[in-house]
């Protein structure tokens, strides 16, 4: 077994470090998620903590860790009477991204169940992480009905199997620790409210600090038993630290001036539900513990905020997370009841020692979502975009997003579960059976007995009982919405800058990015304009990192709307090697104009025509304006084999439609 990187040995990261150890002094906090770039951390500090969690006692040869001192009635090992007790470390189970669901929750042996009314059932890895750590790595890349039922185990305590009306349950306690990387793609608002608390990290711009993390792990990596045994005291000091908190906590006082501060900040920053305040309250609880303390004083309400509340203010992917410390410290003030303690403890962030401490926040001039550095560059006093170069000007506000008319890809795909198009899925409404490809995991129960029915009599069958065997038995196969590759293809050029159309164009883009998120969508940015064309955003699930390039597109120059096109084109290409079950939707935002060069209008039309022998779906969103129009959207849409819809169009109350099926034959259609 490898020897793990010691936890007191991590450089920083103060906020991480700190809420790891709360939740591991009370796991009812509800879990971690920890959001940060890559290369901070995030994934040593969470293996390291396992090394400072409390010996467990379990029942010898009980796969699901029952506490021999109060074994679980409903194990589907026990029932337990008096016998063996083993004693070992606390687990760490991780998550991998690509995990199916019986891997996560179990799996029932439906063959014997059926044939033999045994619940012959195998383990996942809820139940290994039972009175541990559940660590999943890349949360935001998991699928949502996967997060969807590790939260509702987490929450509840204990997990549910059931296959068509056979059911398993197990007690599954465990801290939940979940990493990410915003650039990849946010968590629905949803989930994110589902963690208990959140941390920002990043990585020190210090160099003093950066080199001491450089100097760590390769010493580390030189010789790891080494470099643990030379912070064993440390570790050893913070494990006695976490049993002490842990048997002080039932003592702690939560008194009524704290809960009003608690109430008044999560009704000051409007969060939605009554979560928020029970994490905080758990939170706080867990602050004094960890400090020595049996009183909940205001420092303890203070960190529990910047730590319980910031992803809980999130609305839409567009908004940063984050939190106004200034109106923090004014409503605990305004609530503190002049308690001199809780004065004097807003200025202290956090408890002392390893872990202690919840600074190291970025001011709002270092962040990136406050002061100027996110600030959108402002039109000139006559309402034109100022010039910032020759043939360039710079980019324009959108205007206010707006609920669009759904856009599907017609056929029937297999991609990635999602909310936009047909697609056989393993969740959704039963269309049929087929043979299992591998292990079955949703069985079609009337299919399986006319299978087996026929074949009854040469089977010996002299009971009641059915007799199944394996070649009977059939997968249920499902259909529902699969999320698809959206590519946008954004006309940037000067005819597009005139008459102010631009920050309408941008509000529609934006319309179907918010529109691309809550569809599970992947999304890309082609724009074009001046000479060439360039990917400002290659594919991602990240729709905000789309909105930012947006945000700061530069209009300005002719209209190579044959190279953006191709450019789109190669991106579909490389995109279908790497994701060849994600069918993509492109689409093109430009008033149909082409300029520059020999023959522009019938170079963009060829390039057109390539989508259109691919079976691309397609879609051109008509930016035109004015009395007199050429209709020159209209005829690109025609070349692309897809659909034109107008800006008014698009939007989902217009009198056009209620859903618009994009035109095109994909090429991965059923």
């Amino acid at each position: 077994m490898s020897t793990p990187f010691p936890f007191t040995a991590v450089v920083g990261q103060d906020d991480l470090r700190l809420a790891l150890l709360l939740n591991a002094v009370s796991p009812a906090v509800g879990g971690v998620l920890v959001r940060g770039e890559k290369g901070t951390a995030k994934s040593t500090a969470v293996r390291a903590l396992s090394a400072l969690l409390p010996r467990v006692d379990v029942v010898s040869g009980c796969r699901f860790s029952c506490d021999p001192g109060s074994p679980d009635p409903a194990c589907p090992d026990g029932p337990h009477g008096p016998g063996a007790v083993e004693t070992r470390a606390a687990r760490m189970v991780e998550l991998p991204v690509g995990a199916s669901e019986d891997r996560l929750v179990g799996a029932l042996d439906i063959e014997r169940a059926l044939a033999e009314g045994v619940k012959a059932f195998e383990p996942g890895l809820l139940a290994d992480a039972h009175r541990g750590i559940l660590y999943v790595d890349e949360v935001n890349l998991l699928h949502d009905h996967l997060v969807d039922l590790l939260l509702d185990a987490a929450a509840m305590g204990a997990s549910y199997v059931e296959r068509e009306g056979v059911s398993v349950r197990h007690a599954a306690r465990f801290l939940l620790v979940g990493t990410m990387n915003p650039e990849e793609g946010e968590l629905r608002p949803q989930l994110l409210d589902r963690f208990g608390l959140t941390v920002e990290v990043a990585a020190s711009r210090e160099p003093d600090q950066r080199v001491e993390v450089v100097r760590r792990r390769l010493a580390y990596d030189d010789d790891p038993a080494g470099f643990a045994a030379r912070w064993a005291e440390e570790e050893t000091a913070v494990r006695r630290r976490v049993v002490a908190a842990r048997e002080l906590l039932p003592s702690v006082r939560l008194g009524d001036g704290a809960l009003r501060q608690i109430a008044a900040t999560c009704a000051a920053f409007e969060v939605d539900g009554m979560r928020a305040d029970i994490v905080m309250a758990r939170t706080a609880t867990a602050l004094a513990a960890w400090a020595g303390r049996t009183d909940v004083l205001a420092e303890d309400v203070r960190q529990a905020a910047l730590l319980a509340l910031p992803h809980r203010r999130r609305r839409n992917p567009f908004d940063a997370p984050g939190l106004d410390e200034d109106k923090l410290d004014r409503t605990l003030e305004e609530f503190s009841g002049g308690s001199e303690d809780q004065d004097e403890g807003d200025d202290d962030p956090g408890p002392d020692g390893p872990g202690g401490g919840g600074g190291g926040r970025p001011s709002p001039e270092e962040g990136p979502s406050g002061g100027d550095a996110g600030a959108r560059p402002e039109a000139g006093e006559d309402g034109e975009p100022q010039a910032s170069g020759a043939g360039e000007q710079s980019p324009v506000r959108a205007s206010e997003p707006f609920r669009t008319k759904m856009l599907s890809v017609p056929g029937l795909g297999e991609g990635a579960a999602g909310r936009r198009s047909r697609a056989r899925t393993e969740h959704g409404r039963t269309i049929g059976a087929r043979r299992p490809r591998g292990a079955l995991t949703k069985l079609h129960l009337a299919a399986t007995v006319r299978a087996a029915a026929p074949h009854q009599r040469a089977r010996g069958r002299s009971g009641p009982g059915l007799v199944v065997r394996r070649d009977d038995l059939r997968q249920a196969t499902r259909e529902g919405r699969e999320g698809n590759l959206v590519l946008f293809v954004v006309d940037a050029s000067g005819s597009m800058a005139a008459r102010q159309r631009m920050g309408a164009v941008k509000g529609a883009v934006l319309s179907l990015l918010l529109d691309a998120y809550q569809r599970r969508d992947k999304v890309g940015l082609v724009t074009f304009r001046g000479a060439a064309a360039e990917v400002a955003l290659p594919p991602t699930s990240s729709v905000d990192a789309a909105a930012a390039r947006l945000e700061s597109l530069p209009t300005g120059g002719r209209t190579p709307l044959a190279a953006g096109l191709l450019k789109a084109h190669d991106v579909l290409r490389i995109e279908r090697l790497r994701d060849p079950a994600r069918r993509a939707l492109v689409v093109v935002v430009t008033d149909g104009r082409a300029t520059g060069g020999p023959e522009p209008v019938a170079l963009a039309g060829r390039a057109a025509r390539l989508f259109a022998a691919d079976g691309t779906a397609s879609v051109v969103v008509d930016c035109e304006s004015g009395p007199v129009r050429l209709g020159l959207a209209g005829q690109l849409a025609g070349e692309l084999g897809g659909t034109a819809v107008t800006l008014d169009e698009l939007r989902a109350d217009s009198i056009a439609g209620l859903v618009r099926d994009v035109q095109g034959t994909s090429r991965r259609a059923a």
